[in-house]
């Protein structure tokens, strides 16, 4: 419920504040200033998080980020009742929630699976998989309406007013978080699962976790991928409108089409996640998104064409989420389930920040068309040699496994 409503929130205060920036500084390039400024701490988080996140095991610990959240987006709108409203205020505020949100999209999901893994022990049947499935349910439920009721809103409250109903919002959000309960530390998560790594005091090196679950790591490196090539459907339709004598069109029928079947499928996720074979539903998940992409020129300039090719990438990326997310969730725990949700957040998240930097300049020097064949091959690419070094890796490493026991049988045999 909590990432439901922030989401709401963040979603609805995208339509306000480029307006915001816009009015106030009448300088085009300010509009993106806070989201671009909130990537840098996104991207540097493994570095600097480090010591932190391990803090972060309750719902106390997480108020408190929540509540700089809340601190950083009341910067602006505090701005904008003074009359100074500026880059440097845009870039306050992008900088104080890009290390809150950093922290907290990895803290949220690992306390999720925390206290499902506590529901299991007390005799719950749902899991961390289905528990991270109906929280990213959540999260895209918000596209569908709230981008809608943010433009309402501003035409009826004015975007300054809109800026101060999300600061209350996650302010009321970090309340709402100090009931949550912390997670109860079990002994093998003390003990630590990736020898030399989780030792007491010390970080978890993210690399390590990765290292040691080859899945997770081709999950995490599909998810990455898939994040830098996003800008290949957003700016690439867009794009491709404008050479078709359709500006706005393509894009608005593309992403309507992609969200629709996105929430629709979420719907579906929590069901039958635990009956999924995890590494087969990301590799699908991938392939189908890359194949989208490339056929999305072919099918232009058509309206319904765009539409129907982008829910079919809408309904198949839920999947290799929440298989991800199930696969960190059932094979960490502790400090090494922080860590790896942290390399999720920042090379998916952080990548689709990087792709849409260097988006524009890709697009207009090799055209729409030759951007969407590229990343959506490149998504392919990745998805299949990722599950390709999972699958060996695993069967070496349980070969290895198997000539270890025998040779120690043998040992106790002649001994």
């Amino acid at each position: 419920m909590i990432t439901f409503v922030t989401w709401i929130g963040t979603r609805m205060t995208a339509v306000a504040l480029p307006l915001v920036a816009l009015e106030e500084t009448g300088q085009a390039w300010t509009t993106g200033l806070v989201g671009g400024m909130a990537g840098i701490p996104l991207l540097t988080v493994g570095w600097w998080g480090k010591g932190m996140r391990d803090r972060l095991t309750g719902g106390r610990a997480l108020a408190v980020v929540m509540g700089v959240n809340a601190a950083g987006l009341a910067v602006v709108p505090v701005a904008f009742l003074m009359g100074q409203v500026g880059a440097v205020a845009l870039c306050v505020s992008g900088l104080v929630t890009g290390v809150a949100g950093a922290l907290l999209g990895p803290a949220e999901r690992s306390l999720v699976s925390d206290l499902a893994d506590e529901h299991v022990a007390h005799g719950g049947r749902t899991g961390p998989a289905r528990w991270l499935a109906w929280q990213d349910l959540a999260h895209r439920v918000s596209m569908i309406f709230a981008p809608p009721a943010g433009a309402w809103a501003v035409t009826v409250l004015g975007a300054g007013s809109l800026l101060w109903c999300e600061t209350a919002v996650v302010a009321l959000a970090a309340i709402a978080l100090l009931a949550v309960p912390a997670r109860i530390t079990t002994p093998h998560e003390d003990q630590g699962c990736v020898q030399g790594e989780a030792m007491p005091g010390r970080p978890v090196s993210a690399l390590a976790v990765l290292r040691s679950r080859p899945q997770v790591a081709a999950g995490v490196l599909m998810a990455g991928v898939g994040g830098v090539c996003w800008f290949g459907f957003s700016l690439g339709l867009a794009v491709l409108g404008v050479e078709h004598d359709r500006p706005g069109a393509l894009i608005a029928a593309g992403m309507s089409g992609y969200g629709a079947a996105s929430v629709a499928t979420s719907l579906l996720v929590p069901v039958v996640i635990d009956r999924l074979p995890r590494m087969t539903a990301m590799l699908g998940s991938w392939v189908v998104l890359g194949v989208v992409f490339v056929t999305l020129p072919l099918v232009a300039p058509s309206l319904t064409g765009i539409a129907v090719v982008g829910a079919v990438g809408g309904a198949a990326t839920p999947w290799g989420i929440a298989a991800l997310n199930a696969l960190i969730g059932e094979q960490t725990h502790g400090p090494e389930r922080r860590a790896a949700f942290t390399a999720e957040t920042v090379l998916h998240s952080g990548g689709t920040s990087l792709g849409l930097l260097a988006g524009g300049a890709l697009i207009g020097g090799a055209g729409a068309e030759a951007v969407l064949l590229t990343t959506g091959l490149l998504q392919i690419a990745a998805a299949i040699g990722g599950a390709g070094w999972a699958w060996r890796t695993d069967r070496q490493r349980s070969s290895a496994r198997n000539r270890a026991m025998k040779r120690q049988a043998s040992a106790g045999s002649r001994s």
